[in-house]
């Protein structure tokens, strides 16, 4: 059995303002050391609530751990270029086949060419055209999740640029038909195989839209 994980650190970074303070100090004689985090519930590896997108929709701890925990398929998109969309075509392809109500994994191995510390990372990235969405939504998955920012207007959110929502592609077909969005994930190309074993539970913030997770995978379950 491997355990993989597939977690962005949550550390400061020019997106999101993030802060680690620490309190106490053992060595002086205090008896605890003490952190506090201050991050972005939709920063770094993190699961998307329904309230992210929806007027009284369900927040992050109304989301079933079964919809972000259990058999995942990875679709194989590590050729995919910079700068260019991804179309269902491209999906259809990559998939390795397998029954609806599993979690599809979408790697990109985009962490290995630009580094998600930079802008580039996000202002490069490959992205989803809706007609790729429309065939994810087809697929009935329970989940689906990114290892690059796949909506083309998240690179304009760096500049403050705002669209019109439906350019939101994976949120507008997806997350409005209820599919869960795992986005964020690093590390993707160490998944040797096209199924394995995801567990992606968000942290329990109640009434959050969204919520950091720690991301895993296992493979070789049983073995």
């Amino acid at each position: 059995m491997r355990i993989i994980d597939l977690s962005m650190p949550i550390a400061p970074h020019f997106r999101w303002r993030t802060q680690l303070s620490v309190t106490g100090d053992i060595k002086a004689g205090d008896q605890f050391r003490i952190s506090r985090l201050d991050a972005a519930c939709h920063g770094f590896s993190h699961v998307d609530a329904p309230a992210h997108i929806l007027a009284d929709a369900p927040t992050i701890e109304a989301t079933p751990l079964e919809r972000v925990v259990g058999p995942c398929r990875v679709l194989n998109l590590r050729d995919a270029p910079a700068n260019q969309a991804i179309d269902a075509a491209r999906l259809a392809a990559a998939d390795p086949g397998g029954p609806a109500g599993e979690i599809l994994l979408l790697s990109t191995g985009w962490d290995r060419q630009r580094d998600w510390n930079t802008p580039a990372f996000w202002r490069e990235a490959p992205w989803l055209t809706r007609d790729a969405a429309e065939w994810l939504l087809a697929r009935e998955p329970r989940a689906v999740a990114f290892d690059f920012p796949q909506d083309f207007p998240i690179r304009l959110l760096l500049d403050k640029i705002e669209v019109p929502f439906e350019q939101h592609v994976t949120h507008d077909v997806l997350l409005r038909r209820g599919i869960t969005l795992i986005e964020y994930l690093v590390n993707t190309t160490a998944l040797a195989g096209p199924r394995s074993f995801l567990c992606a539970a968000p942290l329990l913030v109640p009434g959050a839209d969204g919520a950091p997770a720690r991301v895993f995978a296992i493979e070789d379950l049983g073995a």
